[in-house]
């Protein structure tokens, strides 16, 4: 993994699928209430990626 990026939230899940997304330069949230509130609290909507790889 590189170490000159900063890694987002999905550092830390355990999905082999999800870390290959840990150093995007976007903020991800893994499912959970986490997204749902912020999305909540900032009146946006929650974009869902069910994968590609």
């Amino acid at each position: 993994m590189p170490t000159n990026k900063k890694p987002n939230r999905l550092i830390a899940e355990k999905s082999p699928y999800l870390l290959q997304h840990a150093y995007n330069p976007v903020d991800w949230y893994p499912w959970g209430e986490d997204a749902f509130d912020k999305a909540k609290r900032e009146n946006k909507p929650v974009f869902v990626s069910i994968g590609y790889s």
